[in-house]
């Protein structure tokens, strides 16, 4: 990992974004700004947390590792969210590595800070606490999909989630990628893709995907994706747009 004085705003991420401006003025000098490379390990299993994170531009996958070495993604954090719940719900470790799964830039916080402020009880606790909320919400339903419904049918809701992070119709996403974040086969992966491509919603050339009806994509997904958005919103929205 490098530092990088990249030009992002904190603000860009939208649990820093909800927060009041005197609780944000007193925390912005202890946020360090990261740059986050393809395929880097943020913390292991099992390892010793000792910064969250709050991403702008990156995305952090959450995947759980069997002792095969399989992986299967529980969840995902971009400009949404945070990376590091365990430091602040009474613990410094977790059964989860974190990798980047889209390369960007971040804002990380030391624990002793994050723990600092979190103690006084203001609106950045209120934040991160239903952010957790909404996190569990998102591992049990991507639990659930992956387990209940077809290989088509998560990769749409993949799809819609990284669209939403990261705010254009172009992904770089290779079918091994995806394949390890579902926790499927390749071959499944390959399928799933040529039919949404059939179908018009999707084109994928040498590992780029292009959205092109994003209204299909999501009328054609399951109701995972809509439920674990509307409990986001549910929780957040208000926080978000009032400080926005």
């Amino acid at each position: 990992m490098r530092s990088s004085a990249h030009q992002d705003s904190a603000r860009m991420n939208h649990l820093l974004a909800a927060l009041p401006k005197d609780e944000f003025t007193r925390l912005e000098p202890l946020l360090e700004p990261v740059s986050l490379e393809l395929g880097q390990v943020i913390y292991e299993s099992g390892e010793k947390l000792d910064h969250i994170y709050f991403p702008t531009t990156a995305i952090i996958s959450l995947l759980y590792i069997m002792e095969n070495g399989s992986t299967a993604e529980i969840g995902m954090s971009g400009n949404d969210g945070l990376v590091g719940i365990a430091l602040y719900m009474g613990g410094s470790t977790t059964p989860s590595r974190a990798v980047v799964q889209s390369a960007g830039n971040s804002f990380r916080l030391r624990s002793k800070d994050l723990n600092d402020e979190f103690s006084l009880g203001g609106t950045f606790q209120k934040v991160l606490l239903r952010y957790t909320q909404s996190l569990m919400t998102q591992i049990s339903q991507t639990a659930v999909c992956n387990r209940l419904h077809s290989v088509q049918k998560q990769l749409c809701r993949w799809l819609l989630i990284n669209h939403d992070l990261l705010q254009t119709n172009k992904l770089i996403m290779t079918h091994d990628l995806i394949a390890n974040m579902l926790g499927v086969r390749r071959e499944g992966v390959s399928i799933a893709a040529g039919q949404l491509q059939q179908m018009g919603l999707i084109r994928y050339v040498r590992g780029t995907i292009t959205i092109l009806d994003r209204d299909g994509l999501l009328a054609y997904a399951c109701e995972c994706y809509q439920v674990v958005k509307d409990e986001y919103d549910r929780l957040l929205g208000t926080y978000i747009s009032k400080n926005r």
